[in-house]
């Protein structure tokens, strides 16, 4: 059942302690020593002192730490989040008490019984951006309609995977009446399935979010009657097979070093042998087990092994239909990351069959 889940929203802070402030007129060097001890600083009088504070840790973390390789950049962005999460703002009745601040509809909708509290700057400002996307919608090529990502939910900001998953649906000459999509996220995937004729997409997440917004999202509607919903883990509650299973897990393994791990991203080491597990047994004889994939952790070096050629190789549980390749689009010239392996990096569909 999908009403007992309740939805995953930044914690509301109440501080005891007397706060270090932070406005246009502070010393920014003296702030950023501050929070390098572990001292957290309140935002005051203008939202635009937030975006200052954080301008200058960006500036100073530059000269501090490498920021080229791909391992620098993930050692950046943890020493960014580490101090970034020290800078706090003020929220009282649902509204930002600095001037000038954005209205954000989540701070009314996710704390409706919270008065006064503190959230960091970095969560505000992913709130508002949140904000933005749910009420806007996002434009997704492959789909009729635009998505509105739930706060937290996982969306797609690139699309080359998702053109060759559409491409291979639109050749899909195999029965449709039903699928199941393992991380629904924000539903793409699901929407698309739904798009090329399959009569029912079952889809799980252990994301709340991912759950209550697709519910929201959806309502009454036809869709719903299409899409069914669980908040579990891998598949769920769903063990009755069927003729095609889509997975589009995270493409780089998990770092010791790296805090706060996103799960949409990092994948640990249990989660593929779980995966092919649980796959063979509630997929259909000669059924399609299809695989979103990358070659990102080869091509940066992160490691040596691709969890699906491991499976197939040392598995014994499908054999591989075709893999198919897509080169990804350049980075943007806009990117302040150093992406010089985007040149060699490819989205892949793989395509197994139950044997």
């Amino acid at each position: 059942m999908i009403t007992d889940i309740s939805v995953n929203k930044p914690a509301p802070m109440v501080v005891g302690k007397r706060l270090g402030m932070f406005n246009a007129a502070s010393d920014v060097k003296r702030t950023i020593k501050d929070l390098e001890a572990g001292k957290p600083v309140l935002i005051t009088a203008f939202y635009s002192n937030g975006l200052l504070l954080l301008k200058e840790l960006h500036l100073y973390l530059s000269k501090k730490i490498p920021n080229e390789s791909f391992q620098e950049q993930r050692d950046y962005r943890a020493q960014y989040h580490k101090l970034s999460n020290l800078i706090l703002i003020e929220i009282v009745a649902n509204k930002l008490i600095v001037k000038k601040a954005p209205s954000i509809g989540w701070l009314e909708k996710l704390y409706p019984d919270t008065a006064n509290f503190l959230l960091t700057f970095p969560q505000v400002q992913g709130l508002n951006s949140a904000w933005q996307w749910f009420k806007n919608g996002i434009t997704i090529p492959v789909l009729r309609n635009k998505v509105h990502p739930y706060y937290g939910t996982y969306f797609p900001t690139r699309f080359d995977h998702l053109i060759l998953l559409d491409n291979w649906l639109k050749r899909y000459e195999g029965t449709k009446k039903s699928a199941i999509d393992v991380g629904v996220g924000s539903g793409v995937l699901s929407f698309l399935m739904i798009k090329h004729g399959f009569q029912k997409v079952f889809a799980t997440d252990t994301n709340p979010n991912a759950i209550i917004g697709l519910k929201e999202f959806m309502g009454e509607t036809k869709l719903s009657r299409k899409l069914e919903l669980n908040f579990g883990n891998l598949f769920g509650a769903w063990h009755k097979p069927s003729e095609l299973i889509v997975f589009n897990p995270p493409w780089l393994p998990e770092s010791s070093d790296i805090e706060n791990l996103d799960e949409a991203i990092y994948y640990n080491e249990t989660l593929f042998p779980a995966f092919f597990e649980a796959a063979k047994k509630r997929l259909l004889p000669n059924g399609k087990l299809l695989v979103v994939f990358s070659n990102l952790a080869q091509i940066t070096g992160v490691t040596k092994e691709h969890p699906v050629e491991k499976e197939l190789a040392n598995g014994g549980r499908f054999k591989l239909e075709k893999c198919l390749k897509k080169s990804v689009k350049s980075a943007s010239d806009k990117t302040k990351r150093e992406q010089h392996w985007r040149a060699a990096e490819e989205v892949e569909l793989w395509v197994l069959i139950n044997i």
